[in-house]
């Protein structure tokens, strides 16, 4: 079986995928690592777990310096504040504030109606299976990176 074959479908989503980042970027006047911070703070916010500076500049792979001039672009814009954690009020969370939750609505919402309307097409085990490849490769790329 030709692998390379997924590599190249998988490389055409990633390409559309940020693609339709990037535009989502231009029209709200943000910057990419903006908008990849926001995912993952909106994602963080999701899971109820916690989200520190510390935190996101592990996440994005960035510096602290680069981290508090995101936070403070963020902030500025009304998209994050920042708070003292109530259990040590030595360290800082971060939170998404309901513009940004609308701002992902905005961006997400259209394409999880599409995705919806391809996977209603695939039966549950079928989905299964694509969450099972997409969740192992994700991993994998992500060990690939680590290296």
């Amino acid at each position: 079986m030709a692998y390379d074959d997924l590599v190249h479908r998988l490389r055409s989503l990633t390409v559309e995928l940020e693609l339709l980042g990037s535009e989502f970027a231009a029209r709200n006047v943000l910057h990419a690592t903006d908008v990849r911070a926001l995912i993952a703070l909106l994602d963080r916010s999701r899971a109820e777990e916690v989200a520190t500076p510390g935190w996101l500049a592990g996440h994005l792979g960035l510096n602290s310096a680069s981290t508090t001039a995101l936070i403070d672009r963020l902030e500025g814009r009304g998209l994050v504040s920042r708070a003292r954690d109530e259990s040590d009020r030595r360290r800082v969370t971060l939170h998404v504030t309901e513009q940004a939750r609308e701002m992902g609505w905005a961006f997400f919402g259209p394409l999880i109606d599409r995705v919806r309307a391809v996977a209603d097409g695939f039966s549950a085990a079928d989905l299964d299976t694509v969450r099972s490849f997409l969740d192992q490769v994700t991993d994998a790329v992500g060990e690939l990176r680590q290296i």
